[in-house]
């Protein structure tokens, strides 16, 4: 089946991802594309913990994972792959360019970011990159839950 959703969401796995998206889409396996969450066993322990034992969570590098995307493609199971940041989503979307649509879930306050929705907080250069995604024709929306009316990156921006 492949990937179905690729989404940035600084929560990483978390219930909304598992529950909210993987239950109802019927996912088989995760892919969190994140450096150090990579390098870190023990985080991946704990974003394990928050998986059922019937779906496979895979840690991987951007690299890794430009590298292992046609892998996922052809897998039989539908996947959901994960970063926690618009730069590792742009750098992905670069290295993997049949990546056509951008999920934005949960991506927080914090210093240099203005609110955009009620989940979805981004600086001014996050919003210029995400544009340029949508204008290579990349199909850039936020979603906080599947059953959510999808926002197109033009009404954040």
């Amino acid at each position: 089946m492949s990937v179905v959703l690729h989404r940035i969401d600084d929560r990483l796995i978390h219930g909304q991802v598992v529950v909210g998206w993987g239950q109802r889409m019927g996912i088989g396996f995760i892919v969190l594309v994140d450096d150090g969450v990579r390098a870190n066993l023990w985080e991946q322990e704990l974003y394990r913990m928050g998986v059922p034992a019937t779906t496979d969570v895979v840690f991987a590098t951007v690299a890794e994972a430009a590298a292992r995307a046609p892998e996922w493609e052809k897998d039989p199971r539908k996947g959901i792959l994960l970063t926690g940041d618009v730069d590792t989503m742009v750098a992905l979307c670069a290295a993997v360019p049949e990546v056509r649509k951008v999920n934005l879930g949960g991506i927080h306050a914090r210093d240099g970011r203005t609110e955009r929705l009620r989940y979805v907080f981004l600086s001014d250069g996050e919003a210029a990159q995400l544009q340029a995604l949508a204008d290579r024709g990349v199909e850039v929306t936020a979603q906080d839950l599947p059953t959510a009316k999808p926002v197109p990156v033009a009404e954040l921006v």
